[in-house]
């Protein structure tokens, strides 16, 4: 229950650092602070203002296999990667082989995708309760055993811990792998990981 609360109260005040800014701001913001950018948008005007703000090789834009496959190729064409999030059979129909695919690590079939996927670039998310972190956890042998991309969402130190920890294990080198943060949360750690040289993408929203 406590642990269920810090995260809430924790997303609460991301959301309170977030409201009213313009994303772009956000995101020269994380870029500054040495870190790239997660964009969470609908909007094809912010994306072209990514792009005009030279912003667009630092940023991933998330997309939806609802919304309209011309955002996911407009983000492609003003230099943003594209992270794609939907059902499987949604996402294995895009044809964007360099795109990011989003795994919940509480999808029933989460381990299996993730080994499916482990040659690729993968963000994957936690969920919530004692369950959802051990699959997460699965989840993150695996993706780190393969030779892909992972980005790993963390909303708790545990887990930023556990990630470094597989990553070691593994072998791998900094640049070949990421944590994923929302705004706001966390920021003595995240500023000690960039310090450190770990890849931190930090979560901008903007949505219109």
């Amino acid at each position: 229950m406590i642990v269920g609360t810090r995260t809430a109260l924790r997303g609460l005040l991301s959301r309170r650092a977030v409201a009213g800014r313009d994303p772009v701001e956000l995101a020269r913001e994380v870029v500054a602070a040495g870190c790239l950018v997660a964009l969470e948008t609908g909007d094809a005007g912010l994306v072209g203002r990514i792009r005009d703000a030279g912003l667009g090789s630092a940023t991933e834009l998330t997309v939806g296999t609802d919304a309209s496959p011309a955002l996911a190729a407009l983000a492609t064409e003003a230099g943003l990667s594209v992270a794609l999030a939907g059902p499987a059979t949604a996402v294995d129909a895009v044809d964007l082989p360099d795109a990011a695919v989003v795994v919940p690590a509480e999808a029933g079939d989460a381990e299996d995708r993730c080994r499916a996927l482990a040659g690729r670039r993968v963000r994957l998310q936690p969920g919530r309760g004692r369950g959802a972190t051990l699959a997460f956890v699965r989840c993150l042998n695996v993706l780190m055993a393969g030779d892909g991309h992972p980005g790993i969402e963390v909303p708790d130190p545990r887990l930023i811990a556990i990630a470094g920890e597989r990553a070691a294990w593994n072998g791998r080198p900094s640049d070949s792998w990421e944590l994923v943060m929302p705004y706001g949360e966390l920021v003595l750690e995240r500023r000690r990981l960039v310090a450190a040289g770990s890849v931190v993408r930090v979560t901008v929203g903007g949505r219109p």
